[in-house]
């Protein structure tokens, strides 16, 4: 193993700052933050995202979640983009301190494995805002979304390190 892979963990920041989700690439969920009842209209929020190919993951019998501890980061899909904010961040309840979040679907359209442990395409979504104080304050949440195999959407099973938009590390 080369010694320039990262692992989960350092690729993320800690492994406690992150939201680790299993979703069809053509899914979308929403979630709703509230912000304590404080009116957040001057904030301003903002979302990206980027897909990664992780080496192996390994699952807990017990409760189903990731073990992450021996993945590592094998590389990087090309695909980084921002996720338009007028979509998909609705701050129509800002005023009232409420601002729901929906990440989009087709986040990563290539090829995906249907074995879940190997070569597993993970893509980080972030959910950042900043204040509007003086100084100016900043945070973010991440999901971690592991893309699933969908014989829905017509695509064939296949190596995502074969895509053309993949960069080894």
């Amino acid at each position: 193993m080369s010694g320039r892979l990262l692992s989960f963990k350092q690729y993320l920041g800690g492994a406690n700052n992150v939201l680790s989700l299993e979703m069809f690439p053509g899914d979308q969920k929403t979630f709703s933050y509230n912000f304590n009842n404080a009116n957040v209209t001057g904030y301003n929020f903002t979302a990206d995202y980027q897909s990664i190919l992780l080496n192996t993951v390994a699952y807990n019998n017990i409760t189903g979640e990731p073990n992450l501890t021996e993945t590592t980061v094998s590389g990087y899909f090309t695909n980084t983009a921002n996720i338009s904010a007028g979509t998909y961040i609705d701050t129509s309840s800002a005023a009232s301190g409420v601002v729901a979040f929906t990440i989009p679907q087709n986040r990563y359209t290539g090829n995906v494995l249907p074995n879940a442990r190997a070569n597993v395409v993970c893509t980080v979504v972030s959910f950042q805002w900043q204040t509007d104080d003086s100084p100016a304050q900043y945070d973010r949440h991440r999901f971690a979304i592991f893309e699933r195999f969908d014989p829905e959407v017509g695509k064939v099973p296949g190596d995502p390190a074969s895509e053309s938009n993949f960069v080894a590390l």
